[in-house]
């Protein structure tokens, strides 16, 4: 073999055992499972922490609370953050299927709002960090309802009638209905969850559909008048059109809170912390704000959202003008009182 050619031979042999050394780091880089909902992070954001800690992420997402629990009950799957909701973190700390988070690891931590520490769900502050938070009110068509909207009760007019979407969620429908009532939307009273079920069983001919993620779309296109929806998928429906609004009704309503947690059976806590940090640095949780619509508990990013959102009533309402409003418990075993309920109603 001439020089020449010896040369190009240990060029080549570097070449091989450099990609082989590349492959071997990537491989042995640890690996976080995340489980969140749909459509609920800025697009770059798990790209970019990738980046930055060298740390492969899993994304995950479901639809419902009651499939993420599901899946973490089992122990089928192994994940190392969720973002589940008020209540259904305090079922999972009940239930002891949630690590302590050391707030040491998150120091950001600090910048989240005072409004948003000592929650009922978690009153310590040592199971979640918040991630965004909002009301459940009724988005409607200012060119198809042409009364004012401040009640429940037009949700029941027959005069929209094939207009109507509701949430096909048990905790939501029931809820408002039991808010339009007067009851609370955590009662545990079978009378007062008998009259809400006579009255979802009489509201049921008007209703187009019971929808859930879809309902943006479908406002947006025009196809119903009222719909039943979260604050953060107002703000997003507005956006894209004008002739929508958003009100939370006069009797009240949700106030929910969606949080970061991290489940017993995380193989990787270290690295679930290090994720929940970054999720709450301030460009991070401003970006995630900006692109999804919710409402972010972190001070200064809401600073840095447009003065049309971080001013807006819809995404974030004088906490004092919420007094009505309240946040989901975790009902034990009384949960099969609306189990039955939702079952008489969507088997019709």
């Amino acid at each position: 073999m001439n020089k020449k050619n010896f040369t190009i031979t240990l060029l080549i042999l570097g070449i091989v055992i450099t990609l082989f050394a590349g492959c071997g780091k990537n491989t042995d880089r640890v690996t976080i499972n995340v489980y969140n909902w749909g459509d609920y992070i800025d697009e770059d954001t798990i790209r970019d922490f990738e980046k930055i800690y060298n740390i492969r992420v899993n994304y995950d997402q479901f639809a419902t609370n009651e499939e993420m629990y599901v899946k973490i009950k089992s122990g089928s799957s192994k994940y190392d953050v969720l973002f589940p909701s008020d209540y259904m973190i305090e079922r999972m700390i009940e239930e002891d299927l949630l690590h302590k988070i050391d707030l040491n690891n998150i120091p950001n931590y600090k910048y989240i709002e005072s409004h948003f520490k000592n929650l009922d769900f978690d009153p310590n502050n040592e199971y979640s960090v918040p991630y965004f938070w909002g009301t459940m009110g009724i988005l409607y068509n200012k060119t198809m309802v042409d009364e004012e909207v401040d009640s429940w009760k037009i949700l029941w007019d027959e005069k929209y009638q094939d207009e109507i979407f509701m949430l096909d969620s048990q905790r939501d429908s029931i809820g408002i209905t039991l808010k339009m009532l007067g009851y609370s939307l955590n009662t545990i009273d079978e009378d007062e969850l008998e009259k809400a079920k006579e009255a979802l069983i009489e509201q049921r001919p008007l209703v187009l559909a019971y929808v859930i993620d879809e309902v943006t779309d479908k406002m947006v296109a025009g196809e119903g008048a009222l719909a039943v929806v979260w604050s953060g998928d107002a703000v997003a429906a507005m956006r894209q059109n004008p002739d929508l609004d958003y009100v939370i009704p006069k009797e009240g309503s949700n106030l929910w809170f969606d949080s970061m947690v991290i489940p017993k059976n995380s193989e990787h806590k270290e690295e679930a912390e290090l994720f929940i940090n970054y999720m709450c640095e301030t460009d991070v949780a401003y970006r995630n704000a900006d692109y999804v619509g919710y409402s972010t508990p972190h001070i200064e990013a809401r600073k840095k959202l447009d003065p049309k959102i971080r001013d807006s009533e819809v995404a974030y309402p004088d906490m004092e003008s919420l007094d009505n409003c309240e946040i989901f418990h975790h009902l034990g075993k009384d949960l099969k009182l609306y189990d039955r309920i939702w079952t008489d109603i969507t088997a019709r």
